[in-house]
């Protein structure tokens, strides 16, 4: 069968980001190449080095590590057992450690990786240190990969900022073969949009607290990934049709038999990409593996956090990911799933309907995926086409049905839910921001309404129970950026916002927050840069100005003549260092410094740019 003609639009894309990259990629690649060794990397280290290297080891492993033949794996976990996602990776280790022996191999628990649940510090001061995070796991990972003693490495991570940073720091030893491995879903609870409903009423004072509890505790309730489609479950999605799981592990779930023959199948097949097959990460991440998450990313509905991370990512390959890209990739990338908050349905109904393999295999007959990668499991991406299952205590790959189970959950790339992926990018004299419109009703695409201004979620609670929301308003939250307060994500703003609505109002979010996977129906501006913290134009808008927030044209203005904008001081401002203390806050300062903006991947790794200084958009 012949191949499929790859989408114009795809490769135009690709194209580009492959040209602008050409420098920083080069030099990435040259810096990994240099990196790698012929045979075990251990065998450069001085006799005390590696002394010290196996004193704690016995046995088999001690005489392997010794002996300078066997590769080594390092395993970098975010195992805590405080987060339900997390909990799982538990026995990992030991299973890892049997698999690869067998193999030929030595793996080692190289290093854990701070974990932390946005679910938990929602509101919260904590979740402040949500985006900085992401930097601290990449900086942990490179320690626990920096003593020379690793040929491969397994990464043990699901959530939020968890394998962003698992994935940036691995890149800093992109000569590495690694394989990430996830945890899976747990059972699904009571269904997203009741738990949504509820939120809603206790909003609105219509719901009691153990009302509230007695939904959230019925929803989240065992072990395994949240089930709606969240940051987390785009993680898992997007870097498997990366080709960086084996195929089909993103979903299947914690405690079964095949979970754990996936996990222990990782352990042997790190070894064999470090011997046999040396795939290095440096190459499985690349401008088309990067521009094939994207398009998953798109198709399925996914997180607006990943319109960061990837391009954090990506920066870490060498690679220039821009907001421009997702736009032009979202216009022509079809919407395909139908999993809350877009729909009805949790990750283990998309799962059933054929899940990550079917995606995979009707995006590549359509031509809207590169097939031409390099992954975990082999050369090109059709391997994914495949999923895993267990026949008789074996584990074994089939190809899925060539149609979904479920239309009303997963579509063919024929018969998409939507022609276009969703996620747009709004520009204007605001600047730039993202909003995603997978959730939001096409009469709600475009509003126009006067602004209320906030420069806390406490604040804004305190006027809608107040009942001074109750009209057509435009929401600006501002102060929420990465320089200001670490970028938190704001849905908890979500369900006041959906009661106006449902009273008839006109209603609009804007900030230069997050809102990540959980965006719903509420449209909103979203990452706004420049922030306002950086004397972003957000920062001198006044409660009244008219707002326009118009997401087909890709619009996002403030009524207010250029002159007189210019003209006004700087409103509120970011909080200062004696009043960012408190749950740990200080301890991060310095990310507060470095941070670059949004869509520079809101990283502290990499230069900064006039754009971080509050230079005007482009538009």
């Amino acid at each position: 069968m012949s191949p499929v003609p790859i989408h114009p639009v795809i490769e135009e894309v690709t194209r580009r980001i492959a040209e602008r990259s050409a420098t920083a990629r080069r030099a990435y690649l040259e810096r990994v190449a240099a990196a790698r060794s012929e045979g075990p990397v251990r065998a450069g280290l001085a006799c005390s080095n590696l002394a010290h290297g196996f004193a704690a080891c016995g046995g088999s492993d001690r005489l392997a590590i010794r002996g300078l033949r066997e590769p080594g794996v390092a395993i970098v976990s975010a195992y805590n057992d405080l987060l339900s996602a997390h909990q799982p990776l538990h026995e990992y280790p030991e299973w890892i450690k049997d698999a690869a022996r067998s193999a030929g191999g030595v793996a080692r628990f190289a290093g854990g990786v701070p974990a932390m649940c946005d679910g938990i510090t929602q509101g919260r001061a904590g979740m402040e240190l949500s985006l900085f995070s992401r930097e601290v796991i990449a900086m942990a990972t490179g320690i626990a990969l920096s003593h020379e003693m690793f040929d491969g490495a397994l990464l043990l991570g699901v959530c939020d900022k968890i394998v962003p940073g698992l994935l940036i720091g691995a890149l800093a030893f992109g000569h590495l073969p690694a394989i990430l491995v996830p945890a899976g879903p747990m059972a699904s609870g009571l269904p997203n949009k009741d738990k949504a409903r509820v939120r809603q009423l206790f909003a609105e004072g219509r719901a009691t607290r153990e009302d509230l509890l007695e939904a959230e505790s019925a929803s989240y309730h065992s072990a395994g990934t949240c089930t709606f489609y969240g940051t987390a479950n785009s993680n898992q999605l997007v870097v498997e049709v990366m080709g960086l799981h084996l195929p089909g592990a993103s979903f299947v779930p914690p405690g079964t038999p095949l979970r754990r023959a996936l996990t222990e199948e990782a352990g042997r097949r790190v070894v064999t990409l470090a011997r046999e097959e040396y795939t290095p990460l440096a190459e499985v991440v690349s401008e088309r593996s990067v521009v094939n998450g994207v398009v998953s990313l798109l198709a399925t509905g996914g997180s607006t956090n990943h319109t960061m991370h990837l391009v954090a990512i990506a920066a870490a390959a060498g690679i220039e990911l821009t907001w421009d890209d997702f736009a032009d990739l979202s216009s022509v990338a079809p919407l395909l799933a139908n999993v809350y908050p877009n729909g009805s349905a949790d990750i283990n109904h998309f799962h059933a309907a054929g899940g990550v393999q079917f995606l995979i295999g009707t995006l590549l007959d359509a031509g809207l995926l590169h097939e031409d990668v390099r992954t975990v499991a082999g050369d090109g991406l059709h391997r994914y086409r495949s999923e895993p299952v267990l026949i008789d205590g074996s584990l074994t790959w089939r190809e899925v049905p060539a149609r979904s189970l479920d239309l009303d959950v997963l579509r063919p790339a024929s018969d998409p839910f939507a022609e276009d992926g969703g996620l747009r990018m709004l520009n204007g004299n605001l600047g730039r921001a993202v909003i995603k419109v997978s959730a939001v009703a096409p009469e709600h695409h475009v509003v126009r309404a006067p602004a209320r201004v906030f420069s806390s979620q406490q604040a804004f609670t305190e006027a809608f129970r107040a009942g001074e929301l109750d009209r057509d308003v435009a929401v600006v939250i501002r102060n929420q950026g990465p320089q200001a307060n670490g970028m938190p994500e704001l849905h908890g703003l979500t369900p006041a916002l959906g009661a106006l609505m449902d009273r008839g109002y006109r209603v609009a979010l804007i900030t230069d927050g997050r809102m990540s996977g959980a965006s719903g129906k509420i449209p909103s501006a979203i990452q706004l840069t420049p922030e306002a913290a950086a004397g972003g134009p957000l920062s001198r808008i006044e409660d009244g100005d008219e707002i326009v927030l118009d997401a087909d044209a890709g619009r996002l203005e403030v009524l207010v003549d250029a002159e007189e904008l210019a003209s006004r001081p700087l409103r509120d401002s970011a909080p200062d260092g004696a009043s960012w203390i408190g749950t740990g806050r200080e301890l991060f300062t310095a990310l507060r410094r470095a941070v670059g903006p949004a869509d520079q991947g809101a990283s502290v790794f990499g230069p900064m740019t006039p754009g971080h200084f509050g230079a005007p958009a482009r538009v």
